[in-house]
């Protein structure tokens, strides 16, 4: 009888990380969609996405809710181990994440629809490197939480001032560009949004590479607190990084092993 109401508390331990990784699925395909509207404005092809973006919204919501419900009820059972005790927490915390992340990508979806009625829209030079930068940070920020990999969170930690840099970037480079040419205002707010979306992402990918962190180990890296890593893990950490290195853009190239194809992979 004991080994079996362990098993069953192990069985809804890993309901809670499956549901965790399906809405982090889901919004991974909602941001790659509107990653890939916002880069690709005048293409013919990734007219439909804003549509599909807007679609998946319902979806997100609706996975917190199941997710946030499932958590609320492991925490009624009573005792638990540390570890339980930081998944039920992180678990809470990265289903906020995500479900901003989905609001984010629709709030750049609806920027792409902006655009699209706007003349003279011209995607910034260095748009497409901010995306590609900000989808490595999420791609990273699931693949910690499938494996939960420490190494894998940490770079995603170390990422974010790349990310803010761009916003930096792309931002004087549409200002020069609005000064000279008035026109181009309109389009250039538009896209001043969309730099500061991406920026916010990426902001959610470090909370979640941060929970992840604490629940592995049980660090409080907020803040920019420093994340010390202990010698027995140190060779782990650099074998595992080698190959965390070539993730760039959706987490399922790398991880479909572990997760099957879903409708949330990038079309």
């Amino acid at each position: 009888m004991a080994s079996t109401a362990g098993l069953t508390e192990a069985v809804l331990y890993d309901t809670l990380v499956n549901y965790l990784v399906s809405m982090a699925r889901t919004v991974e395909g909602a941001m790659n969609r509107a990653l890939d509207a916002i880069v690709s404005l005048e293409s013919a092809r990734t007219s439909a996405l804003p549509s599909e973006v807007f679609l998946l919204e319902p979806r997100i919501n609706e996975m917190e809710i199941v997710i946030d419900e499932h958590a609320i009820r492991l925490l009624r059972r009573g005792s638990f181990s540390d570890d339980e005790m930081r998944l039920i927490v992180a678990a809470l915390k990265i289903t906020n994440d995500l479900e901003r992340i989905g609001d984010i990508a629709v709030n750049l979806a609806e920027r792409v629809v902006s655009l699209r009625e706007m003349q003279g829209a011209q995607v910034p030079e260095e748009l497409a490197s901010m995306a590609s930068a900000v989808r490595a940070m999420v791609s990273k920020s699931l693949g910690a939480l499938i494996f939960r990999n420490v190494d894998m969170a940490t770079q995603v930690l170390e990422s974010d001032d790349v990310v803010d840099q761009y916003r930096d970037r792309i931002f004087e480079q549409l200002l020069q560009r609005m000064t000279k040419e008035p026109t181009l205002v309109s389009p250039g707010l538009q896209f001043i949004l969309a730099t500061r979306h991406l920026e916010r992402i990426a902001d959610h990918a470090t909370n979640i590479a941060e929970d992840i962190i604490f629940w592995v180990r049980g660090l409080d890296v907020r803040h920019g607190r420093g994340l010390a890593v202990r010698p027995e893990q140190a060779g782990q950490d650099e074998a595992s990084s080698a190959g965390d290195s070539a993730i760039t853009e959706n987490s399922y190239v790398l991880h479909s092993d572990v997760t099957p194809a879903c409708e949330t992979e990038r079309a």
